[in-house]
């Protein structure tokens, strides 16, 4: 994705490649909005009472920013990705890259402010109690010992993936804020939308994909939710399925199966979109539609390595009510 200066326009909508780069009295505004909710909303992002000061606060964000976010919920485009270049996070004031495992935000900063008013915009935000202790804004980043975990701790390449593949309420939106890029400026973020791979796929395993005839195993921390249960890589309409594949975890219980997950996995792979994420540049991936992963990196773990900050969006929060006790925003299985 390249991006493109937006500072002459009137609004700056998305560009044909999902970027955008707003002017600087649009940036400036929403400083001052992050900044004021900082001021007003108390000492824990957690809060629910921070996260309806942030919905809030969203319907102040500049109009071509609401915009942008309004038209990516309607349609998530070709890519099903969309980057905000620049956004305020306060880089002056951030401490060292933290290096352990199950690192979160829980104290206020201009970053997870930026994260979860962009989240009111897509929906809502919510966590996993089993992951990341269910916190709203996660770090990732690299830990020592863990370089070949497949997961946000290891450095190795990320595989495409479906966040949260195996559990029935995934989010829509992943939303990834660099907060610093890792030393030689080369880890990207890699996308593969279905849009653009499955018009590449045989009619053979298309069809197959679409047959309950794969399971996706769930991490360790969330015991037994969604083994050994058939789905589907693809459901929905024909024309524009959502897809849910884990590239580690999915495996077929049938030969077609795995052959078609073998065709899809080469597509992904030859056709996907990567992008260098910079200080301030906000990644959302429409997560029903668009597979993400990194490629790997040189950790050196001297508190300046790549340090993402990572929310969920949910458009429809109603649909895991069973899931949320007291309607909150963790999901406790």
């Amino acid at each position: 994705m390249s991006s493109v200066d937006m500072t002459q326009a009137p609004h700056a909508p998305a560009t044909a490649d999902g970027t955008v780069r707003y002017g600087t009295r649009t940036l400036a505004a929403l400083g001052q909005i992050g900044t004021e909710l900082l001021d007003q909303a108390g000492d824990r992002v957690d809060d629910p009472a921070w996260v309806a000061r942030a919905r809030h606060a969203w319907e102040d964000a500049p109009a071509e920013v609401r915009r942008t976010v309004r038209e990516f919920r309607r349609h998530s485009g070709p890519d099903g990705a969309l980057v905000l270049r620049r956004l305020p996070i306060g880089v002056g004031q951030l401490p060292p890259t933290p290096m352990v495992k199950g690192s979160v935000q829980h104290t206020p900063s201009l970053a997870a402010a930026t994260l979860l008013l962009f989240a009111a915009g897509l929906g809502d935000p919510a966590a996993f109690a089993a992951e990341k202790s269910g916190a709203l804004v996660q770090d990732v980043v690299p830990v020592p010992g863990q370089e070949k975990v497949q997961g946000n701790v290891g450095s190795v390449e990320l595989t495409f993936h479906t966040e949260n593949a195996f559990h029935p309420h995934r989010p829509d939106y992943v939303m990834l804020l660099c907060l610093r890029a890792d030393h030689e400026g080369t880890a990207e973020l890699r996308t593969s939308c279905a849009r653009r791979v499955l018009p590449l796929l045989t009619p053979g395993t298309r069809e197959t994909l679409g047959r309950p005839e794969f399971v996706t195993e769930a991490p360790p921390s969330f015991g037994p939710a969604g083994d050994g249960t058939a789905h589907a890589v693809l459901t929905g309409d024909p024309d524009d399925p959502d897809w849910c594949f884990d590239e580690a975890a999915t495996k077929a219980v049938t030969p077609e199966g795995r052959a078609a997950l073998a065709e899809l996995a080469e597509v992904a792979h030859r056709t996907y979109t990567g992008v260098l994420l910079r200080p301030g540049d906000l990644a959302v991936v429409d997560n029903r539609v668009t597979l993400h992963g990194r490629s790997a990196f040189t950790p050196r773990y001297d508190g300046r390595d790549r340090w993402l900050q990572r929310t969920f969006a949910f458009s429809d929060l109603r649909r895991s009510r069973d899931h949320r006790p007291g309607d909150g925003t963790v999901l406790v299985k």
